[in-house]
């Protein structure tokens, strides 16, 4: 475990222990496309492993909401994250680390079910 750092802990929680997010844009296609809805369960900064599928916050822009994979683990409970798709960066790459506020349990529609694992490219 990962002890929250200062820029984790300035980070808005979600608003409870369990949401529903409904994805925008194709950052995580194939694996989570435009209009999926996904099932999130709160998580505590630094409770996050590689490869897992999260709703984070980046550092640099807290007011921005991502559905993106955990790609390494960072100091001060951040993480790297990076989309599926690999010809959108719109991830770590372009924003800096960022705080997993939850964890994707699964997709509720259109295909119910759980996600994927990663592309074998997205490593």
């Amino acid at each position: 475990m990962i002890t929250p750092g200062p820029a984790a802990r300035a980070l808005l929680p979600l608003p409870s222990a369990w949401v529903v997010a409904r994805v925008t844009g194709p950052s995580m296609s194939p694996t989570v496309r435009d209009r999926d809805r996904l099932l999130v369960r709160r998580v505590r900064a630094g409770r996050v492993a590689r490869g897992d599928v999260v709703l984070a916050r980046f550092v640099s822009r807290p007011d921005l909401l991502v559905v993106k994979r955990v790609h390494r683990l960072l100091d001060g409970g951040t993480v790297e994250v990076r989309g599926d798709n690999p010809l959108v960066t719109d991830d770590s790459r372009a924003y800096g680390p960022a705080v997993a506020v939850g964890r994707v349990v699964g997709r509720l529609r259109p295909r119910p079910g759980r996600l994927a694992p990663p592309p074998p490219d997205a490593g």
